[in-house]
């Protein structure tokens, strides 16, 4: 392996730079619509504050029904497909499905039913008896679900979170196939294709870099939401 760093830092630097161009558009969609998701499938389900939305239990089953199917459809396309599949949506949106600003919409489209099923489980965990209370001191329901369920909810959607980040993570690599750039294309394209094995160790030690300092970081803050 020869490590030409002076050829090499260059070439990683870009790609790093797409990477997180494409993960971070990404995110910011998936915490907000995820969080959403999560919170309505929470929320319409029996016992939920919205289980009877415009007084339609009908209506809440209904709404909680159609979402999961959504959800699990979303969950059960391998990326790849998905990301051919939505080719030419996303070049209606962004005008191109080449690079890391349109790889970003597949990244979204793949990790909101992930992040909302996560947020789901965290929502579930916490104790009823806290919702109970908050009901009986006339609490409205958006204050229920801000200040009782997302709250007490924060340490395991702050987890949530880091696994979803990671997710984008080694989708950003698949994404790569298509020209979206990003670390994982310089693993294919000079790793892979080229046979040169310093790219390849190279990527594959930044990308287990990036992992763990993610988790670290979600791990500690976690750990600081739930001393609160």
């Amino acid at each position: 392996m020869n490590f030409n760093w002076a050829t090499m830092v260059p070439i990683l630097t870009k790609a790093l730079g797409e990477t997180f161009q494409m993960i971070g558009i990404a995110l910011a969609f998936t915490i907000v619509f995820g969080l959403l998701v999560g919170v309505l499938l929470v929320s319409t389900d029996e016992g939920g504050v919205y289980e009877a939305p415009l007084g339609s239990r009908r209506l809440g089953v209904v709404i909680h029904a159609v979402l999961g199917f959504i959800v699990n459809i979303g969950r059960s396309l391998p990326f790849i497909i998905l990301m051919v599949v939505l080719i030419p949506f996303t070049r209606l949106i962004i005008g191109t499905f080449i690079g890391p600003t349109a790889a970003a919409v597949p990244l979204t489209i793949a990790a909101i039913p992930f992040f909302a099923r996560l947020v789901e489980i965290a929502l579930r965990e916490v104790d009823t008896g806290l919702v109970e209370a908050a009901r009986s001191m006339g609490a409205r329901r958006g204050t229920i679900i801000w200040k009782v369920l997302l709250a007490e909810a924060r340490p395991s959607i702050v987890l949530a979170l880091s696994t979803s980040v990671i997710s984008l993570l080694n989708y950003s690599a698949i994404a790569g196939t298509i020209g979206a750039g990003g670390i994982g294309d310089i693993a294919i394209r000079y790793g892979y294709q080229r046979y040169d094995n310093a790219y390849l160790f190279t990527t594959i030690v930044i990308l287990i870099v990036i992992v763990q300092v993610v988790q670290l970081i979600a791990s500690a803050v976690a750990r600081k939401l739930s001393r609160r």
